[in-house]
């Protein structure tokens, strides 16, 4: 008897360091997403993006934020409300792998607005960024990584 809760033991063990992570430990892991992990803490988003989910992230990589112009990065950190918007720009509601992705005209995302989604042979864009990387799992989604920040429709004044 021992020797089966022995085995049984290690078989959880076993089963629970297969698992995917989720989407923030994931893209921490990847190293080259050093600003967005810094950025989602910043914003207060880092438990959401461990939740149950699913979500699909469009995830910039750090060299996408060296592309902003100078400040923008630290100014965003300090302006919490309008980095949040940004950051939830990137997140679309549900697995959405790249079979799917390149059959839409657009999709919706957390923050509430439609991001353009352009598939031209096997390039795909969303809004300016290209998608240099496709379907990385999750336990809790899916990332797609993209070599530019995507800015949400600002309001009119």
């Amino acid at each position: 008897m021992k020797k089966f809760v022995q085995m049984l033991a290690c078989v959880a063990m076993l089963s629970l360091s297969a698992s995917a992570a989720d989407i923030v430990d994931t893209a921490v892991s990847a190293g080259s997403f050093k600003t967005l992990a810094t950025a989602l803490k910043a914003a207060g988003l880092i438990d959401t993006l461990k939740g149950a989910g699913p979500f699909t992230v469009f995830a910039p990589t750090d060299e996408a934020f060296a592309k902003l112009p100078p400040g923008t990065v630290e100014g965003l950190l300090k302006d919490t409300a309008k980095l949040k918007k940004i950051l939830l720009y990137h997140v679309v509601s549900g697995k959405v792998m790249a079979a799917d992705v390149v059959k839409l005209k657009s999709a919706k995302t957390v923050e509430g607005s439609n991001a353009k989604v352009t598939v031209k042979g096997d390039k795909v864009m969303v809004n300016n960024a290209n998608v240099v990387k496709t379907d990385i799992a999750c336990d809790n989604g899916v990332i797609h990584v993209i070599d530019t920040v995507i800015m949400p429709p600002m309001p009119k004044m």
